[in-house]
């Protein structure tokens, strides 16, 4: 969860409006990343390539736990 704080708090104007929230449902595990309206673009990137960077990066942190993340990006 911490990594997944500071990526979004490094790319966004209003770092203090940084939310994460983890939920665990089973075998999966689900990060609720909530932004500023206005910095919904820097988070998701040119044709949502940072949004895939950042859930490549989380779903990378859990393999060795066998459990499926899910990131969830709401402005």
């Amino acid at each position: 969860m911490e990594l997944l704080t500071y990526m979004a708090k490094s790319l966004v104007s209003n770092p203090d409006e940084v939310q994460v929230k983890k939920t665990e449902r089973g075998n999966t595990v689900i990060f609720e990343l909530s932004v500023a309206p206005e910095d919904m673009g820097k988070i998701i990137g040119k044709n949502g390539k940072r949004a895939q960077a950042i859930r490549s990066i989380m779903k990378a942190k859990y393999l060795k736990t066998g459990k499926r993340v899910v990131v969830d990006i709401v402005g």
